[in-house]
């Protein structure tokens, strides 16, 4: 699994500043060995209606590439949520003050994240986009 912690500052910029590089890239973790529907388990799919959703092609039910992780219903850009990731993959100590200073977001909304963030690491030993 690609780890976000060894990127440099300027590297992570250069994948992640726009939305769809974010969502290709969690497309690409979310489904790394292909794509199978989570309602009918059938694998053939065609694009959905947003960016790197897929649709499933036997039962129709669309899955976008946030669906199912830990930016489920996430209600900022996923280029501020990634970089939240990134910031606590870097200093798991930091407080969700100083991200909310450093991002300019709510406290309470930085507080959530990283909530479900230090969850991960606590059940797995790492950071992994994919649980919810």
């Amino acid at each position: 699994m690609f780890e976000i912690k060894k990127l440099n500052v300027s590297q992570f910029d250069d994948l992640f500043s726009t939305e769809e590089g974010c969502l290709k890239f969690i497309s690409e973790q979310k489904w790394p060995e292909g794509f199978a529907c989570k309602k009918c388990g059938h694998t053939n799919f065609c694009k959905g209606k947003t960016l790197f959703s897929r649709r499933c092609t036997r039962c129709k039910s669309e899955e976008s590439a946030t669906a199912h992780t830990i930016f489920h219903r996430c209600h900022i850009p996923i280029s501020e949520a990634l970089r939240m990731v990134y910031m606590v993959c870097k200093d798991p100590e930091i407080s969700s003050y100083e991200l909310s200073r450093q991002l300019e977001k709510r406290q309470m909304t930085c507080w959530k994240l990283k909530s479900k963030l230090m969850e991960c690491i606590e059940k797995r030993g790492e950071i992994d986009i994919l649980y919810k």
